[in-house]
């Protein structure tokens, strides 16, 4: 029953579940802190602890989708994500919400991973790359959306009920499922689970420098969007003023520079090729925090809606180059390992959320009160993508 159209909204569903689930309760971010009386280092532990547990768990699910197929491991891990975010949403606690953010992301890499390999399974090496920014142009909406609807629902009932959302979105993605997709793993392999196979395709992996360079270049990008997402509700709300609707408005602004990008690959990556559209990507990401900490530096961000739109203008400038590098970097890793897709997708992806997470506990570290922690990390994350690639991806 599974069409391409179908596919497509369903690989967008899978895949939103990582960014739905980390940009929903931005804006609750420091309400978290208060009512559960934490300090802003343990609140921003539960990204740190969602992104850590997300890196690490999806090194499973791609061996096992390699062996059992997308379906059976997908669905598995979408009833652990909705079991979860029910925890979340009753959690007593910020010990017990950090250990119940860790299992939604032991759930919820399930979509992410799983996504990206069906994505390879049905449109081919030639298409993926492609069809990845199709899907990320579509799925930019998600973390545009995110923010708003939880900044409404923060400020009207509270920041329980955006995990409550968050449960119900999980519930339709089992149904869809379930009921109505097919087996795309036309590859299955049986010792895909064996210790020693297992980590034979990983070395493999991690010894091919180009892999490896397409891999970092999205990771580091993605860095800088985490350092973003980890400090920008503390320092727009919190040293700013902006309210959790007039912030989220803000980080929309900045998912159109993603979509903006993303758009951009579509269009013109089949005329200039992945490595050009990487290189230039790269270089919007160091444009677009280099001018972030240019602005800090020079105290422009100050109070008010005037000092956010010196940090979020550059930060959108970065998102346009994140639109372009994450597709492009997705596809070239892809490209050479079609029967091994999840294995290479799980890797890949557990790099990027271990940079992600390493990146939020540092803002939490070198957070004190100001603003300058968070666009130094944007920038150097810009300065690391660029160096990535070009230092591995060598033709």
């Amino acid at each position: 029953m599974t069409g391409g159209r179908f596919v497509f909204a369903l690989v967008v569903g899978l895949v939103a579940v990582g960014p739905l689930s980390t940009d929903l309760y931005l804006p609750s971010l420091p309400s978290i802190a208060r009512a559960l009386d934490a300090s802003v280092a343990q609140a921003q532990l539960t990204l740190s602890a969602y992104m850590t547990a997300f890196a690490f768990v999806q090194l499973a699910y791609g061996p096992l989708s390699d062996r059992f197929g997308r379906k059976p491991v997908a669905i598995g891990g979408m009833a652990v994500y909705a079991a979860a975010s029910l925890a979340c949403a009753f959690a007593p606690s910020i010990e017990a919400l950090i250990w119940a953010r860790a299992a939604q992301a032991a759930g919820a890499c399930a979509g992410v991973v799983l996504g990206r390999a069906i994505v390879r399974d049905v449109y081919g090496p030639d298409g993926t790359a492609r069809a990845l920014a199709a899907v990320g142009s579509v799925m930019a909406f998600a973390p545009a959306i995110g923010p708003i609807l939880g900044g409404f629902v923060e400020t009207w009932a509270g920041w329980r009920w955006n995990f409550a959302l968050l449960v119900l979105f999980a519930l339709v993605l089992l149904a869809c499922l379930v009921l109505a997709l097919d087996e795309t793993n036309a590859h299955k392999n049986p010792r895909a689970t064996e210790v020693a196979p297992m980590l034979r395709n990983y070395r493999t992996l991690v010894a091919d420098r180009i892999y490896l360079g397409y891999a970092l270049a999205v990771a580091f990008s993605y860095g800088g969007l985490f350092a973003f997402i980890s400090g920008s509700s503390f320092v727009l709300i919190d040293v700013l003023g902006l309210t959790p609707p007039v912030y989220a408005g803000f980080f929309a602004l900045c998912v159109l520079g993603y979509f903006t990008g993303t758009r951009l690959t579509v269009a013109f990556t089949k005329r200039l090729g992945v490595d050009r559209m990487i290189r230039l990507g790269a270089g919007i990401n160091i444009a677009g925090g280099g001018a972030m900490l240019a602005a800090a530096l020079a105290g422009f961000a100050q109070p008010g809606l005037a000092g956010a739109f010196w940090l979020v203008v550059p930060m959108a400038v970065y998102m346009v180059g994140m639109g372009i590098v994450m597709p492009n970097g997705q596809g070239g890793a892809l490209t050479n390992y079609a029967k091994m897709a999840g294995a290479a997708s799980a890797l890949m992806g557990f790099g990027h959320f271990a940079i992600a997470a390493l990146v939020g506990v540092a803002f939490g570290q070198l957070h004190a009160g100001g603003v300058l922690a968070l666009p130094a990390l944007v920038f150097g994350c810009g300065i690391a993508t660029y160096a990535s690639f070009a230092l591995l991806v060598r033709r």
